[in-house]
């Protein structure tokens, strides 16, 4: 057992400097957006310093992964994504991915009735959104339109944008957001209003 256990940690080091150089930074980069030093971060690359937790947490959190894909757990074999549902004032957040970083899938449900004045907001990105059921009105911008089952949009997030149900019903839709600016590849376009 001990020696599985040299063995998992041994490979650390080689992942985290792939990881690093995959995402083409320095290890001045990742010890400013860790906190750890880069002698700490040399000598974990290079296996000289055994990984701690306090050390593989910030991470696998800068570079995007599951704390087991950086120390390259076994897969548990239940690809099942237990979701725990998160609240953000009238709307109801369910994530659908479990991967740190990257795309993130999310199901999102805002109840109908809760009519509020637009208030956009912006931050790094670019978001997909697909409409299940229910209407969804979006203002992105200049634009203040409603989106039925069955219609999707994409959008960089820097520009100022909001989204609620357009009526009493509940609307249902789902979104891939991604921080570093990734496009889902399906484009669609809002039906011209009458």
């Amino acid at each position: 057992m001990d020696s599985e256990l040299d063995q998992a940690l041994d490979a650390v080091g080689p992942r985290l400097r792939d990881l690093r150089r995959k995402r083409e930074a320095t290890l001045a980069e990742l010890s400013a957006s860790t906190g750890i030093s880069v002698s700490t971060l040399s000598r974990l690359e290079s296996g000289a310093r055994r990984p701690t937790l306090e050390l593989l947490l910030p991470l696998a959190k800068a570079h995007g992964v599951t704390l087991d894909e950086l120390v390259g757990a076994p897969p548990t074999g239940d690809p099942r994504i237990h979701m725990r549902p998160v609240s953000r004032g009238a709307m109801t957040m369910v994530p659908l991915t479990r991967r740190a970083g990257g795309i993130q899938a999310y199901k999102l449900v805002i109840p109908g009735g809760t009519r509020r004045e637009p208030d956009p907001q912006t931050h790094e990105g670019y978001e997909w959104m697909y409409v299940l059921n229910g209407r969804l009105r979006v203002v992105l911008g200049d634009h203040d339109f409603i989106m039925q089952p069955g219609e999707a949009a994409e959008f960089d997030t820097r520009e100022p944008h909001w989204f609620g149900a357009a009526g009493p019903e509940s609307v249902e839709f789902l979104s891939l957001f991604g921080k570093q600016g990734e496009r889902a590849h399906l484009r669609a376009r809002p039906k011209p209003k009458d």
